[in-house]
């Protein structure tokens, strides 16, 4: 795929969704991290509900140590591999207060330093929380750049760094955004919904299909 088709795909992206946000609920970056944290394996959906209740009693640092571990758990209790989330939200939540005086750190080494914060997950706190220039490479954006060769590679890092690389600078910032929605509505794994895509004419994908 040359320059100019990618400068053309992330037009249109953008001319569709000139502002595009994630769809977890949030209201500052330690419940963004909390939520992203609760939503690997699980749908920003079920994450929604969940934190609905939880942020009502706990969207603080100190607020989640004092709820504790087994206190989460009840508002977790519908999302995926709840047990394991509950002990690094806690754990998380008291490395915050001892290290980082209750305060999201806005660089990735000291996110992933956090219990249960990954890559992916520091990288949709940087761009999102504090817009800088990050992509979250998830099962969506790995599928997407693929199959419209955007920015094809073998494993997640691979695609995220040619992303970065590929990915026309005026883009960047919100490119993330636009690939996850993209993957997650119209791009979807099982069978893509080629007719009603506005970037079907651009994508290199062989097995267009006509939904």
């Amino acid at each position: 795929m040359n320059k100019q088709k990618r400068i053309e795909i992330f037009d249109r992206l953008r001319a569709e969704n000139p502002t595009p946000v994630t769809e977890l609920e949030y209201s500052s970056p330690y419940e963004l991290l909390v939520a992203v944290t609760l939503s690997a394996q699980a749908t920003d959906v079920s994450v929604n509900k969940a934190t609905h209740r939880l942020f009502l009693v706990a969207n603080t640092p100190e607020a989640m140590v004092k709820l504790g571990e087994e206190g989460l758990k009840e508002y977790i209790k519908t999302i995926g591999l709840f047990n394991s989330k509950a002990k690094n939200v806690i754990k998380m939540a008291e490395l915050l207060i001892e290290r980082h005086n209750s305060t999201v750190p806005d660089n990735r080494d000291d996110l992933v330093a956090l219990p249960g914060v990954g890559r992916k997950t520091a990288n949709v706190v940087l761009n999102t929380a504090f817009r800088q220039i990050a992509m979250a490479v998830d099962t969506h954006i790995f599928r997407v750049s693929n199959r419209t060769k955007i920015a094809p590679g073998k494993n997640v890092d691979e695609v995220e760094q040619r992303l970065l690389r590929l990915v026309p600078q005026e883009y960047l910032m919100d490119a993330h955004h636009w690939l996850i929605l993209h993957g997650r509505y119209v791009c979807v794994a099982r069978k893509p919904k080629c007719g009603s895509c506005l970037i079907e004419d651009l994508c290199e994908f062989k097995d267009k299909t006509t939904d």
